[in-house]
């Protein structure tokens, strides 16, 4: 159940890529206004509210801008112009694997990961076990995460993002962590955060179906503006009748 308390703002939000044909353009636009790009408006002048407790499905064709508007909300990204506030402990199902250091130790990247997530030394140590069973990777939680290989390293980093109690989950449908049994594991515990009455919920995905069973609410984008906000049901059908 939602409360009236504004978790999630965006006000006037935009973001700019700057495209070019090759890395070597990129590297000499650093140090030359001259070298050429295209501008490609990914985010244009978005703004909404999401309020404690909501659950809001985004909707929207590839390119759309759903994925940088969650990695904006994340701080993996920073918005060109307007500006984004957060209000609570935040765990996405995007970036698995980012903010890991390479030398440390699974075990150490726990603490690393949940530190930089806001929690205390003692709420690590109460979730701790609980990551490391989840992530089920043996002996190689206390190796330096150098000798994982790329599969070991996101189940480790989703194992952290749905043990650590989180007040803003943000789910991005690309559940592809592991094997068939490894992702049917994740998807229930994903399904287990979703349900949870406390948690405010953004939801990006091409499931409607799954979409509208968890989410009251839905936004839909297309070339970088949200061009429908309200109930989860509405939002589905236009996204797909695409009529918008």
């Amino acid at each position: 159940m939602s409360s009236d308390r504004v978790v999630i703002r965006l006000s006037g939000v935009k973001k700019l890529y700057k495209l070019f044909p090759n890395d070597k353009r990129r590297l000499l636009s650093v140090f030359s206004k001259k070298v050429k790009y295209i501008e490609k408006w990914a985010v244009d002048d978005v703004s909404f509210e999401i309020r404690e407790g909501e659950a809001v499905a985004i909707f929207g064709v590839n390119g759309a801008g759903k994925s940088t508007i969650l990695k904006m909300i994340t701080g993996v990204a920073f918005p060109t112009e307007g500006w984004i506030d957060v209000y609570g402990r935040v765990s996405a199902l995007l970036e698995l694997t980012a903010g890991f250091d390479r030398e440390l130790t699974g075990r150490e990247n726990i603490y690393l990961k949940c530190q930089l997530m806001g929690m205390r030394d003692a709420e690590i140590r109460a979730s701790e076990q609980s990551i490391v069973d989840f992530a089920e990777i043996g002996d190689y939680i206390d190796q330096p995460t150098r000798t994982y290989s790329s599969g070991m390293l996101s189940r480790l980093g989703f194992a952290i993002n749905v043990n650590t109690d989180p007040e803003i989950f943000i789910v991005d449908e690309a559940l592809s962590t592991g094997d068939s049994r490894f992702r049917d594991k994740c998807l229930a515990r994903v399904r287990e955060i979703m349900e949870r009455d406390n948690v405010t919920l953004l939801f990006v995905t091409h499931a409607t179906e799954m979409a509208v069973k968890f989410c009251k609410r839905g936004l839909v984008m297309k070339d970088g503006k949200v061009v429908f906000d309200g109930p989860a049901k509405k939002a589905a059908d236009l996204y797909e009748g695409g009529s918008y």
